[in-house]
């Protein structure tokens, strides 16, 4: 598939489309009942290649941040209705497995992270989530945190090509982390700030959707460490690590500012 720019939407006024949709390789999810611009962006650059279905999970818009799913699968949670997991059932490719998860953190879009290979999963979820997760999705499961926060989808966003983290993550939790995913992962923002990555971003190997708030310089480090397009991610990545770092001065400045 053709890699293409980032493109950036909002859902309702809200910049966070990470919250109302879910992106992967073989099928795209976004909030029923939403504003049909929002759909309409998703439609546009996906459905000649993938399914685009409108849903809701438990009652809820929040769908980004009730299901985990990569190509293989789609994780929900036991709230769901069986009315809403038909649909779904119904509406995605064949291929895709689609299961209830019972664990008491029921927000399993905050607490996982994964792309088709690898899933990053909140350190307090059980056992028994743990290996639907795994089987389900097709993936090796590795408990972590990201900059010492355990909501490891809310503070990331990854897919095979590459990944981004919470701009608080170290280099040496970077590293590792880019070691057990095997893909380039960058410490950055989205939404003009946000180290809440994965409320801000859906993507999949070939696309990807950022809030509407999002910079030029954070679109291109998205799309550089993406691979959607070919760019000179050194001096890009080199320069969001700066814009960040200046950033954070800043805010500490201030801080002590006020402290006086």
């Amino acid at each position: 598939m053709q890699a293409r720019p980032a493109v950036t939407c909002q859902f309702e006024g809200s910049s966070e489309i990470g919250v109302f949709s879910c992106l992967t390789n073989t099928y795209c999810l976004v909030a029923s009942g939403g504003s049909e611009n929002f759909y309409s962006v998703f439609e546009a650059e996906l459905a000649d290649h993938i399914p685009v279905v409108r849903v809701s999970v438990s009652g809820t818009r929040i769908i980004g941040r009730m299901v985990a799913g990569n190509k293989n699968g789609l994780v929900l949670p036991d709230s769901v209705t069986d009315q809403e997991m038909q649909h779904m059932a119904n509406s995605l490719p064949d291929t895709v497995r689609i299961v209830r998860c019972s664990d008491r953190l029921t927000a399993l879009g905050n607490c996982i992270a994964c792309n088709d290979y690898v899933a990053l999963i909140h350190p307090d979820i059980s056992r028994e989530s743990e290996e639907v997760v795994a089987d389900v999705l097709g993936v090796e499961t590795i408990r972590h945190s990201i900059a010492g926060e355990p909501l490891v989808g809310t503070y990331s966003a990854f897919t095979n090509q590459g990944g981004i983290v919470h701009p608080e993550c170290s280099i040496e939790d970077q590293d590792e982390l880019s070691s057990l995913l095997q893909v380039p992962l960058v410490a950055g923002t989205v939404n003009r700030g946000s180290g809440l990555v994965g409320t801000g971003i859906v993507a999949n190997d070939w696309s990807a959707f950022c809030g509407l708030d999002t910079t030029g310089l954070e679109l291109e480090v998205i799309e550089s460490v993406l691979k959607l397009k070919s760019s000179d991610s050194s001096n890009i990545l080199g320069e969001m690590r700066a814009s960040i770092i200046a950033s954070l001065r800043t805010d500490s400045i201030v801080a002590e500012k006020n402290k006086k």
